[in-house]
């Protein structure tokens, strides 16, 4: 899926911040989003490639892609529940 097609509801840029900052911070955007709604979180920590799609499964929600935008990394969530 490419960037245009889908809506982002909500960007958090986490760049800069270390593990488990960016996490953190998706959670809390997560928690302040509607059903449905989609958040795209960038980061530019290595650690989040493991953590934020693994935190995503467990969770129950949808991890619509990742990206390499050159220098960080966007992941695409959609809140399932």
């Amino acid at each position: 899926m490419s960037s245009g097609e889908y809506k982002v509801d909500k960007v958090v840029d986490a760049r800069g911040s270390h593990c488990p900052g960016p996490l953190m911070e998706l959670i809390k955007a997560i928690k302040n989003v509607q059903v449905g709604q989609v958040v795209a979180v960038y980061s530019t920590d290595s650690g989040s490639k493991t953590d934020i799609p693994l935190w995503v499964k467990k969770a129950g929600h949808e991890l619509i892609g990742v990206y390499d935008r050159g220098g960080y990394t966007e992941f695409i969530v959609k809140k399932t529940h």
